[in-house]
Parts: structure tokens; C-alpha cells; sequence
């Protein structure tokens, strides 16, 4: 089986069991700083990346450094504390938010926090991607609510996640950014991604002046097909807003502006790898 320069398998083969090292997570770390450089997704000195090396250490990027110019050498290790252990750098202030999701979700080893400039327009605007436009979205995110403010480093903003981390697998901040996690820095990468493309979406939808929600007829089903979803992996009931629709036809019946959204009974299922 051929491997990618990362130690990723190339596409349409399974993805190897064996775990990697710290030499190779701090390529990873590099590797997708990079990537959210190049996209965009990052400016200057922001966003942070970190993996779950074990139960009491964690790889972070450092802080005031520009995630498309680190080299693995840059990174520093944390305890389960804050406490850098390891790496000439200082921590990042908003340790504590990577530190938060690795408390509460143990089946988490990867953390990304970017400001991907739609999504955090979203953000900014005090507005959830928890529309069920897309089905890849309902099936690999369900959907991804708002945050409400705190001050970034400060305990005001571990405070704002702590509710919703436990039931999502990625996060807008208002007023801040984005953040994703998974099972592996890949993984919380990819669904990255997929919270800017969804942005990118659904902008188009109110920039046309309509939506089109799925209903919840489609959404069962949708719910159902995760089980066998090979990208969707999480011990999250990732639960999916939708609105009160006829279920028989989505394309007909519409939420008039002053409707309550209905919650979608969310279902944990087993992941296939």
C-alpha cells in the first residue's frame, strides 16, 4: 500500500493502524498549519493546531508564530494543565480551549481553530450553520451552532464551549472563529473544511434570498446512512436542527419566518473505519 509524504494512504486504500510517532505528528501539525495558511483560513499570527500524544501530553502549535512558516522543532509540549514540559516557545493562550475538548471528549486527538473568512462572517453575524442544507453535512457534521462570546485565553470562552462540545464536532465562536476536532488532526482538518464550504453554501442561498431545508423524512434516512458513512467518525450525537416541515414533499412547504426549528432526535451509531 502506497503512502502520501504525510504516511497517508493514497486514495481508495484503508489508512494505517499503526499510531503514529511524536516525529510524525509534528510533520501533521506542520503539514495542515501550512495547508490553513494557504487557504486562507488563517492570517498572520492566528488560529493553533494540537494532537493528543497520551493521556498526559499535548502537541500545540506556539504561540505569536505564523502557521505557514513553522518548522516541527517550533512546537511545544503541555501537560494536561497548560504547563509547557517541552519546546523553546511560549504556549499559546488558548491552550485552555484545546485542553477543554480533550477533557470532555476522550475519543478527540486532533484540534484545529482557524477564522475561515465565511464561516467566521457567520460567526461574526450572529448567525448558526444549523440549517440542514447539504446532506454530506448532516451526515458528517449534523450541524454546527453558535457559541456564544468570550474573551479568547480567558475562562470566558472555555465557559461559551463547554455546553455544546460534548454534542458537536465543530464549533463557531461568535464574534471569533471556528473550531473542529476529531479523531485524529486529519480528520478535525477535513471537517475544517467542510464548516467553510457549508459557509460558502449556505451565503449563496441567502445572497438568492431562499432556502431549502431538507425535512425531516430525508433527514431519517440521512441519519440511518451514517452508519455506513466511512468518513463520518465520532462518539458525538452531532444532532441536526430542522425546521417544521411537511414531510412528505421539502420542496413545497416553507418555515414562515416566525416558526420554532423542531429538533431531530439524534441516534449514536457505530462507525465503520
Amino acid at each position: 500500500m502506497r503512502a502520501n509524504a504525510l504516511g497517508y494512504a493514497e486514495p481508495g486504500a484503508l489508512p494505517p493502524t499503526v499510531m503514529p510517532s511524536e516525529r510524525q505528528y509534528r510533520r501533521e501539525i506542520v503539514f495542515f498549519g501550512r495547508s490553513l495558511h494557504d487557504r486562507g483560513y488563517v492570517a498572520a499570527m492566528d488560529g493553533n493546531l494540537s494532537v493528543r500524544l497520551d493521556e498526559n501530553r499535548i502537541l500545540a502549535t506556539p504561540t505569536a508564530m505564523c502557521k505557514g512558516m513553522m518548522r516541527p522543532s517550533d512546537l511545544v509540549i503541555v501537560d494536561q494543565n497548560g504547563r509547557r514540559i517541552s519546546g523553546r516557545r511560549e504556549v499559546s493562550s488558548e491552550i485552555a480551549m484545546h485542553l477543554l475538548i480533550y477533557r470532555l471528549r476522550p475519543d478527540v486527538r486532533g484540534i484545529v481553530h482557524a477564522h475561515p473568512p465565511t464561516a467566521t462572517g457567520f460567526a461574526a453575524a450572529g448567525i448558526p450553520l444549523n440549517q440542514p442544507l447539504v446532506c454530506e453535512v448532516v451526515i458528517g457534521l449534523g450541524s454546527i451552532p453558535l457559541a456564544r462570546y468570550g474573551t479568547p485565553g480567558t475562562p470566558e470562552l472555555t465557559e461559551a464551549l463547554e455546553p455544546l462540545v460534548p454534542h458537536y464536532d465543530a464549533l463557531l465562536m461568535s464574534n471569533h472563529g471556528v473550531v473542529a476536532y476529531g479523531v485524529d488532526l486529519h480528520h478535525a482538518y477535513m471537517k475544517m473544511e467542510t464548516v467553510e464550504h457549508f459557509a460558502q453554501i449556505a451565503l449563496v442561498t441567502h445572497l438568492l434570498g431562499h432556502q431549502q431545508p431538507l425535512g425531516s423524512a430525508e433527514l431519517e434516512k440521512l441519519l440511518v446512512a451514517r452508519s455506513k458513512y466511512q468518513g463520518s467518525k465520532s462518539s458525538a450525537a452531532l444532532p441536526i436542527c430542522v425546521t417544521g416541515q411537511d414531510d412528505e414533499d421539502n420542496h413545497e412547504s416553507r418555515r414562515s419566518p416566525d416558526s420554532t426549528p423542531v429538533q431531530v432526535k439524534p441516534r449514536r451509531v457505530t462507525r465503520h473505519s
